[in-house]
């Protein structure tokens, strides 16, 4: 971090002090909270290390509570919400003002004209948070003699998905040495290692019960015990107080925190120098890393791109989500296409086509290891598509593929299509009228997964029209490098535009042969029709049809966060997306709108009333404007997961989402500036 608190763009009273902050190691891990400094989620923590990355993630340091001690007294810098929504102590009254760019910043006033300034930046790479309070003033007048900053870490080493009450078995040893205390809870778990410039006072002790209002609003259970294991004091006056939490074992990389690691082990008095340097030297390294994405929106795709074994991944969605398959292919369309970064799209690529199996990509990793699931019938198709896709733009920027990169996806894609064609799991196969049939009881196969139990809430059992849109899209581009798949494809799209059009609403069918029923189609009024138009790099239809279907979606569809996943004139329509799990799910496809739904409804319309600058600037305006001026809200810098179906469209979800991000960059290209 610089020698003083950055020029920032200060949001004075941020107008939602519920808005989250998100820091991301490019490993799976992250540290997150609210621009309040009041956590609200189980996630919420300075220290959650993926501990097999990108999956294995773990909670290890939650929060600090910090105290100034001054010769006016003890003003408290944090607060925490407990059982019986207290809120104690009162510092986040004391918050003057909040940035979260270039990584999160609090100015905090102090009594007489003083702030303290604190930061908090998760370097790339490294398994770490570093931390940093420094005190300025305003006026002459406001110089103290001293200031004394007190910092009390909170401690819970569980699993990032459950939360932790108070057990004998926490062990609350710490090993002290020069400027290095490391604890030790779980025998099984990392150490936790903090490096700082100031003195530790072991002090042991468990606060009890603090509640969490988001996972009381989803259902779930809200309230935990952390640890408290020591107290660490600094002397503000004499320069910034530094401290760096770093999670320490076999799997972990914390390399970025190697020179802060040499200087806290100075035994000289050089050492509180040494390690304000190496902090200084940190942040200046990563704010330069930062600085050179082309925007805040580029920045924030950065986030979701993380390592697997020898390559890359996507992330779907933080807090919650790990890498998957879906998501990963959709995502990475507009993380790397859009975003410029076809090293990082070929790595990811490569990576995903080692997981081919009967002609499928899993459709996610379990986050405690590399357990794969397959139950997904779009998501291989999305994995076709993104790999030929990456050999067009590789080509068209004549950059050379390497050959045994280029092989591999072309054989990926060749298994996936061959698969689909002979028939692969969940009754997935290709049907004599050249369409994909997918589909069997209990299984939830296309993105609209919603599934409680038994429940699964949108079975889509039959032949989904997005699904023909992907196939027919795979076939028309692996034409490029073999001209076996044309008869499928001709046939294909033969039958779609026989079967799918609806005169009695204007749009397309959302599902024939319902349930593997020959002749049955289902007329709900959905988003996945726009796929036939747009989102895809080949439309199935064009015309008058194509026109009604973007109307029709315009009309019934469109919010200003994105498509709605049902029309509200369809009785089964639920406008919030709230309560617990049952509730939540049961309306997650039935209303609740999708941002990345927004890349192709767009591109449909852009389709449909001819890309000119004229109608760009009019799907900015109308279209694309709304959801960047979303960033500034829920999850600053990314785009929610979703919105409540009914007005005013409240963000709910992961705050953090892949797609929604890669999809908005893509947006922003098709649009132009």
């Amino acid at each position: 971090m610089s020698r003083v608190p950055l020029a920032r763009a200060w949001t004075q009273a941020h107008r939602d002090p519920t808005a989250e902050w998100l820091e991301t190691d490019g490993l799976g891990g992250f540290a997150s909270g609210c621009a309040s400094g009041i956590r609200t989620r189980r996630y919420h923590a300075l220290l959650l290390a993926a501990l097999t990355p990108p999956t294995g993630r773990h909670v290890l340091v939650n929060d600090v509570d910090v105290t100034v001690e001054t010769a006016r007294g003890a003003s408290p810098l944090s607060s925490h919400r407990y059982a019986g929504d207290v809120v104690y102590p009162d510092g986040a009254s004391r918050i003057d003002a909040f940035s979260h760019e270039p990584w999160p910043c609090w100015r905090c006033r102090l009594e007489g004209g003083a702030f303290v300034v604190y930061e908090v930046m998760v370097p790339h790479h490294g398994a770490g948070v570093l931390l940093r309070w420094t005190l300025v003033s305003d006026t002459v007048a406001a110089t103290l003699p001293a200031a004394t900053l007190r910092v009390r870490p909170f401690l819970s080493v569980r699993d990032a998905h459950v939360l932790t009450t108070r057990s004998d078995a926490f062990k609350f040893d710490a090993e002290l040495n020069a400027g290095r205390v490391a604890w030790l809870p779980y025998p099984a778990l990392p150490v936790i290692a903090a490096y700082s410039n100031g003195t530790y006072t072991h002090a042991p002790d468990w606060y009890r019960q603090f509640l969490y209002t988001e996972e009381r609003l989803r259902g779930l259970d809200d309230t935990e015990d952390l640890a408290a294991p020591g107290v660490f004091s600094f002397e503000l006056t004499r320069g910034p107080a530094i401290l760096a939490l770093v999670a320490e074992g076999a799997t972990l990389d914390s390399a970025p925190f190697d020179r802060l690691r040499a200087a806290a082990a100075d035994t000289t008095s050089r050492r509180d120098a040494r390690i304000k340097a190496a902090a200084v030297a940190l942040g200046a390294s990563e704010q330069t890393r930062r600085s050179r994405f082309p925007s805040p929106l580029h920045r924030a795709a950065d986030a979701y791109i993380v390592h697997r074994n020898s390559g890359l991944t996507v992330i779907a969605g933080y807090p919650w989500f790990t890498d998957w398959g879906r998501d990963t292919f959709i995502a990475l369309r507009g993380l790397c296409f859009a975003g410029g970064r076809l090293d990082a799209a070929g790595a990811i690529l490569e990576e995903w086509a080692a997981t081919v199996s009967e002609g499928m990509v899993p459709n996610r990793f379990i986050d405690d290891g590399d357990v794969a699931e397959f139950n997904s019938v779009d998501a291989s198709l999305w994995y076709a598509i993104a790999a030929m896709e990456y050999l067009d733009h590789m080509k068209r920027r004549r950059r050379h593929v390497a050959d045994p990169l280029a092989t591999a996806l072309r054989q990926a894609v060749e298994a996936i299509l061959d698969g689909y064609t002979r028939g692969t799991r969940y009754g997935i196969r290709l049907d004599d009228d050249g369409l994909i049939a997918a589909g069997q009881p209990g299984a939830q196969l296309t993105w609209m997964d919603a599934k409680v139990g038994d429940w699964v809430v949108t079975p889509r059992t039959g032949k989904p029209v997005e699904i023909q849109a992907l196939w027919l899209n795979a076939l028309k581009l692996a034409q490029r490098y073999s001209d076996r798949w044309e008869a499928s494809r001709l046939k294909g799209q033969q039958s779609f535009g026989e079967r799918f059009w609806n005169p009695a609403t204007g749009g397309l069918f959302d599902v024939v042969d319902v349930d593997h029923i020959a002749g049955t189609a289902d007329g709900t009024i959905r988003p996945n029709m726009l796929f036939a138009i747009g989102g895809l790099p080949e439309s199935l239809i064009e015309g008058a049809r194509a026109r009604s279907v973007v109307d029709l979606a315009e009309q019934e569809l469109w919010t200003p966060m994105g498509p709605r996943s049902l029309a509200p004139s369809d009785p089964r329509f639920c406008p919030v997306h709230t309560g617990p799990p049952l509730q939540r799910d049961g309306a997650y496809h039935q209303g609740t709108v999708w941002p990345w739904l927004a890349g192709p409804f767009v591109e449909a319309w852009l389709r449909v009333h001819g890309t000119t600058p004229e109608t760009q600037r009019e799907a900015r305006e109308r279209f694309v404007a709304p959801l960047l001026a979303h960033l500034e809200q829920a999850g600053l810098g990314h785009v929610s997961e979703i919105a409540d179906g009914a007005s005013p469209h409240t963000p709910k979800g992961c705050p953090f989402q892949a797609w929604s991000v890669g999809e908005l960059l893509r947006l922003v290209d098709l649009c132009g500036e």
